[in-house]
Formats: structure tokens, sequence, C-alpha cells
């Protein structure tokens, strides 16, 4: 018993002092918060984003900050003391002041080499780009068929009476499918010539709305809320949407492009590490991510846009997706310098 009970003394002696000993096991690290500041489109699938949290033992936290240029402009504001580690969302409307405002550290991931030339708009890196989509004219195939008469080919077409009160606009000042459409014109018809289009697209009885929704789901012939808009400028991969937010019930889109020469403009977007980031090295790890063939697939039924690489896996509906053969072309630098007096012009055409 004297023995059994000295026993029981030592094992406890023992366990206290297992307890109490020091370990050199570590202790899991917590996650690191990454800040990605964004435009209000900006969407990607739940298990691509945990994806890269379970990778890097990080949580992402999006901040959604109003459109493209709205979303620049508080990150600008903000350059010294940065709201976020990382930006998702400058396109090619507003690279250049974007640089110029040295808002962004220089970084080249590792997958850029697989980027096609033509995108890569930055030779520093500051910004990577990521996806591309173009804004372009959809038509009504029904309605055209309807009145057995050929859809436009061209921006040219818009202002021929046969299509008078058949086409509705957005904003360029409020609106980023307008303010593309609006390069579109400029790239095709010239900046000393391109406000002579919008007049006579203004006789032709053109209709101008603020936003893409207004314009698309109520004044299309299409839209559902008895619209008589048979041509609206919105985005060549609309048709797919069309399809594939149909749930099944569609097998063929409602809608065509409109893709003639010059008649639409792409839209190239980037991503960039923010100075003074709170995580730069997460930051650039998230850079890396958006090359990877996950979140490059994740693309397409996330933003409906294409994604950059062109290895990149595509969904079946994007056969509906169409991309045009000459897209209208203004460099980055010619639309940061003209991009205000352009607009003014417009609005002095089109809204007084």
């Amino acid at each position: 018993m004297f023995r059994f009970t000295l026993f029981l003394i030592g094992l406890c002696g023992a366990l206290w002092l297992a307890a109490c000993a020091p370990t050199n096991a570590p202790t899991p690290a917590s996650p690191r918060e990454l800040v990605v500041m964004t435009h209000d489109s900006f969407e990607a699938s739940e298990n691509t984003m945990r994806e890269f949290e379970r990778a890097n033992n990080a949580q992402v936290k999006i901040l959604k900050a109003g459109d493209a240029g709205a979303a620049l402009n508080k990150a600008i504001l903000a350059k010294t003391n940065p709201l976020a580690d990382v930006f998702f969302g400058v396109d090619n409307t507003f690279l250049s002041r974007a640089i110029r405002e040295g808002i962004f550290e220089p970084y080249k991931p590792a997958s850029a080499a697989k980027v096609p030339a033509q995108y890569a708009l930055d030779p520093e890196f500051r910004l990577t780009p990521i996806d591309f989509g173009d804004v372009c004219l959809n038509y009504d195939r029904a309605y055209f068929q309807k009145k057995n008469m050929p859809p436009p080919q061209t921006l040219a077409d818009l202002v021929q009476p046969a299509y008078k009160s058949m086409t509705v606009v957005q904003n360029p000042a409020t609106s980023s499918p307008g303010l593309a459409f609006l390069l579109a014109t400029v790239g095709t018809f010239s900046k000393d010539r391109y406000l002579d289009f919008w007049r006579a697209l203004r006789a032709n009885d053109v209709l101008i709305t603020e936003g893409w929704s207004d314009a698309y789901y109520a004044k299309s012939t299409w839209g559902g809320k008895g619209g008589d808009r048979p041509i609206v400028v919105s985005y060549a991969t609309s048709p797919a949407a069309e399809v594939f937010f149909s749930n099944g019930k569609l097998t063929e889109p409602p809608t065509g492009n409109v893709l003639g020469d010059g008649a639409c403009f792409r839209q190239i977007e980037f991503a960039g590490v923010l100075k003074n980031a709170k995580q730069p090295d997460l930051a650039r790890k998230w850079i890396d991510f958006l090359l990877t063939p996950q979140f490059q697939a994740d693309v397409p039924t996330q933003m409906f846009v294409f994604p950059i690489l062109p290895d990149a896996s595509l969904p079946d509906f994007y056969r509906f997706a169409q991309t045009p053969k000459n897209p209208a072309y203004l460099s980055p630098a010619d639309i940061d310098a003209q991009r205000d007096s352009l607009i003014k012009g417009w609005t002095e055409i089109m809204l007084r």
C-alpha cells in the first residue's frame, strides 16, 4: 500500500512537471488580414477566396468603394495612409492617372510572362492585367427578325433613318460603359469628328440614361419592363450572361452583338500593390493568385469578362460570348489627357 502511494505521488509529480515545463511546439499564428480595395462590381466565388486564405493563413477583406473611377479617387486621396493593401479594378481608361499619382508599388508576378503583350500596358508592372471585356452594342434578335431588317453592323449605321428611335446609350459622365462607348466613337471617328456622329445620333432620337441597369433592363425590348429600344450599349458577354441567368430556360441568347470595326471598346482591368500597405508581402501573393488557373477560371462566371491568360478555362456558355476583331483604340495616355474634355464636349451636344 505504501509503495502504491509513493507511485501515485511520483506519477502526479511527473504530470505536474510535464504540464509546467516549457514546450518548443509552435502555436499556430493568427491569420493576417489582407484588405482588397475594389469597385462595386467585383465578385469572386467563396471557394476561390477560401483557397487563397488557406494557402496563406490569411483573411481577405473586400472593401468595395463605388465604381472604378470613384474607388480610384478614394485610393488616391488616402495614398499616405492607404485604406487597403491591394487595389483591384483600375482599367485602361484610368491607367495613366493611377500611375501618375504614384500610389502603386512595382511588382512583376511569376506568371507575368503568360500575359499577352498587348495587355501589359505598364512595363514596370505597377499594375498587372487580370481580365478584359468589350463594351459594344447589344441588339434584340427577335425584333429585327420580325421587322425583316438587318441589325446594325457599325456605329455609322446607328444614324441611318432606318434605325431612328432604336438606340439607348448611357451618360459617359455617370456610367463606365457609357464612357467606354464614347471612347469607341472617338477612336472610330477621331477627336475632331466624334461630335458630328453624336449630333447625328441625337437627331436620330437616341435615348440617354444615367446608368447601365436602367438602359439594359428598363429601356430595352428584351428587358421585361416594357422598354421599346432594341439596341443598347452593353457588353459583348451580355448574350452569354442571358443564357447563364436563365437557369436552363434559354439555349440561345435573345440578343446579339454589333462587332463591326470600331464598334466596341476594350476595357482591361488591372490590380496592384498599394504603397505603404500594411501587408505588402501578402498583397504580392494576392497579385500572384489573381493569375492562377483557379482565379482566372472564376472570372467568367463571377464578373462576366474574359480572363487575361489565353489558356484559362472558359465555361460552356461562353460560346455565346464574342470578341471583336478590331475594337476601337485610344492609348491610356490619350484617354487621361482628353477624358474630361471629351465628356464636356459630349455633354454640351447631348444634354443641352
